[in-house]
């Protein structure tokens, strides 16, 4: 192998490690929304159950 092949080689690997990492980062962000959604859910249903509660407790 010459050295033109070995950098074209490099450069491919590279280009590919990247372009895997820059999909890691959008999925990562896409996660983390996810689960800022979920927990709004779960602070929404909590919410809902403490008011049914406090309304079904006697005076």
């Amino acid at each position: 192998m010459n050295v033109q092949e070995f950098e074209s080689q490099y450069r491919d690997a590279m280009t590919e490690t990247l372009n895997e990492l820059q999909t890691a980062v959008l999925l990562l962000a896409q996660v983390q929304r996810k689960i800022s959604q979920i927990g709004s859910s779960v602070q929404s249903l909590s919410q809902s159950v403490e008011e049914y509660i406090t309304n079904q407790t006697p005076d």
